[in-house]
């Protein structure tokens, strides 16, 4: 028979397993093409042409996701390996070599990948403009966007998929040379490795697992903490490998001991729940250690990034704001003609003006006592804090009252709030005009505000404290010779929102004919925050994706193909009396483990992760945590009510 004859058998034979490596193979290929064209989109191009990191996001991308896809494609085409090892074990005893072996699993690899990039691209294609669109959205650029075959990306994804299937046949004729036949016939079935007894050692190294990830957790919950400073590089790793290592001493020994506990005080009286959930999973757990490992932590990585950039776009508003806590913000009575425009195009708006003066003092002195050491980092600095009197801020606040020398700290917000949290109740040494002057003042820190109402322009960066005075303070501080950029601050405030959109036409126009620093724009602010950060977002959401339906499908592979080396065990206890209903109660309580496990696990490891440090990329954590979290845990539902599906199938096929 020729090669050609064979190979056209065997791949007719091994339909029912071809499908899942093709699906693999097809996703790949879609999710690589629709992300290479949509760099090479001239819509998407012309509209993120702004940014300046814009492409080398992309590339990095790029690269992060043929990481995913290759990740990915050896996995599916080890466990496609495995299921075919019987077939290729009995090839071996018609008298087959090994060569001529390697050459008919390469005729069919070779087919599947080009079948599989011919469909993959088509599909890449049609899906390309969806993920443009998406993108386009979350920029908020209403932009046509048209559907154009990128040659680029269609010579790029040749490319690597090429060296993607080089990689493939590697692997499989290394995999063919170096297993044994008798150990081919016997491949599919050495995850399923008993587990006589437990050791007093793996007992320990188990609860040491446990020990290991509670560690982890509490040290990233220090990792920032200004009292515990320390190689900030070094704690990362540490908390890392802890992390890591307690996660496989979990899955490695924790789980298969509880497992075999809880079995042990059945006193051998198992039922079917138990024979097909408690058992398997015990088995089973010293092979699927690593796997399990692996698929916990890609989940706690990924959704860990996509929560942080999700954090930075969500809070892009609030950031804005801090920025320029206004509509619009005017700076020492500059950029009136704005205002004239706005009041001959009928536009109402409300103005509030803030008087301001600087004084110099050390910022370390409102921290509290635990914090007022020489490791900290503002320990003894001396800057600039600027003033503004009471009447201005009753304003806004009208209830707020202040006395002789009393203060209230307000503007005060973002990482620094979280990093070095103030205290009211104290008392700050400030220094009127300048480090020059020997004149000090002593106020009294009466309470601690966080709303942003002057300009990240005055602060030098949103968030910057702001010392609210009494009228008398603030007239007597003026007297001194100031070292103030900033003396003045009119913050502008639109009455009617449906007149916002002429309004930011006219600043834009002005802002055309005489570009200055003099009129800030919220939404100006706002919509750059926009255009930077929705580029983080779309990719870091994009390859999330990517890592979200590896794992899940990874799982999802390894459970269909458990299943296929169970289907005699649910023949016998078919045969013996169970129905498909008492059967099933086991297979979800094993799949509910299988894919809740890592996946709460997962969510543990990125919620730490992120609750670090989250305060660094932005102002909001719970919404967004939450909703990313959530979509996490219904991707991982639907792959675990498939293979529930798959299961219930095999059962009934079984009988």
């Amino acid at each position: 028979m020729s090669l050609s004859k064979l190979v056209l058998r065997s791949m007719k034979k091994n339909m029912k397993h071809y499908y899942l490596y093709f699906f693999a193979l097809i996703f790949s290929v879609t999710l690589y093409f629709s992300f290479v064209t949509l760099q090479n989109n001239a819509e998407v191009l012309a509209t993120v042409e702004k940014s300046g990191t814009a492409t080398a996001g992309f590339k990095a991308a790029t690269y992060m996701l043929y990481f995913i896809v290759l990740f990915f494609v050896l996995y599916a085409n080890h466990l496609f390996m495995k299921r075919r090892s019987k077939e290729i074990g009995l090839y071996q005893l018609i008298g087959m070599t090994k060569g001529l072996i390697v050459r008919l699993l390469a005729v069919e690899s070779i087919l599947l990948f080009v079948g599989a990039v011919v469909l993959g691209i088509l599909a890449g294609f049609f899906s390309s403009r969806l993920f443009a669109m998406i993108l386009l959205h979350v920029l908020e650029k209403e932009t046509l966007v048209t559907m154009t075959f990128s040659t680029e990306a269609l010579q790029q994804s040749i490319v690597v998929f090429a060296i993607l299937l080089a990689i493939v046949l590697v692997q499989m004729a290394l995999m063919i040379y170096r297993i044994s036949l008798l150990s081919l016939f016997s491949a599919s079935k050495q995850a399923d490795e008993r587990v006589k007894r437990f050791s007093p050692l793996q007992m320990v190294i188990g609860f040491l697992g446990l020990v290991l990830i509670a560690y982890g957790y509490y040290a990233s919950t220090k990792l920032f903490d200004i009292n515990t400073t320390g190689d900030l590089a070094l704690n990362m790793t540490i908390i890392l490998a802890t992390t890591i290592g307690g996660t496989f001493l979990v899955f490695r020994f924790s789980v298969a001991f509880i497992m075999n506990s809880i079995r042990l005080k059945k006193n051998g009286h198992l039922t079917a729940r138990d024979v097909l959930a408690l058992t398997p999973i015990m088995h089973r757990m010293k092979s699927n250690a690593k796997s399990l490992t692996l698929i916990t932590v890609l989940t706690g990585v990924s959704l860990g990034v996509t929560t942080l950039a999700y954090i930075s776009y969500y809070s892009s508003e609030a950031s804005a704001y801090g920025r320029v806590p206004g509509d619009y913000v005017l700076l020492e009575d500059r950029g009136q003609e704005f205002l004239k425009k706005l009041e001959d195009n009928n536009i109402a708006f409300d103005k509030i003006d803030y008087r301001l003066q600087s004084v110099s003092a050390s910022f370390s002195q409102l921290l509290s006592k635990e914090q007022q050491n020489k490791d900290n980092p503002l320990d003894g600095v001396e800057g600039l804090i600027y003033t503004i009197p009471l009447s201005d801020y009753q304003q806004i606040v009208p209830e707020a009252t202040v006395s002789d020398n009393e203060v209230i700290v307000t503007n005060y917000g973002g990482y620094m709030a979280e990093m070095f949290p103030l205290e009211k109740d104290r008392d700050v040494v400030v220094t009127p005009g300048g480090p020059e002057v020997t004149k000090e003042e002593m106020l009294h820190v009466k309470d601690v505000q966080h709303e942003s109402i002057i300009s990240g322009t005055v602060t030098s960066g949103p968030g910057g404290p702001i010392f609210v005075v009494s009228d008398a303070l603030f007239e007597k501080l003026a007297t001194y010779s100031s070292a103030s950029e900033w003396h003045k601050q009119t913050s502008i405030k639109i009455k009617n929102k449906s007149d916002l959109a002429q309004a930011e036409k006219l600043y834009i126009q002005l802002n055309k004919e005489n570009y200055s620093n003099d009129i800030q724009s919220f939404e100006e602010a706002r919509k750059g925050n926009i255009e930077t950060l929705g580029i983080t977002i779309f990719t870091a959401a994009f390859l999330g994706l990517a890592f979200l339906v590896t794992t899940g499908s990874i799982l999802y592979f390894k459970q269909m193909s458990e299943a296929e080396e169970e289907r005699g065990s649910y023949t016998i206890l078919r045969k013996i009396g169970f129905a498909e209903k008492d059967i099933m109660k086991g297979i979800y309580m094993k799949q509910a483990f299988n894919f809740g496990v890592p996946l709460i696990i997962g969510l543990l490891h990125s919620y730490f992760a992120v609750k670090s440090g989250w305060f660094l990329f932005g102002s909001e954590l719970t919404t967004p945590l939450w909703i990313a979290m959530s979509c996490y845990i219904a991707l991982y539902a639907i792959f675990a009510v498939l293979s529930v599906g798959y299961y219930k199938k095999v059962i009934r096929e079984s009988l």
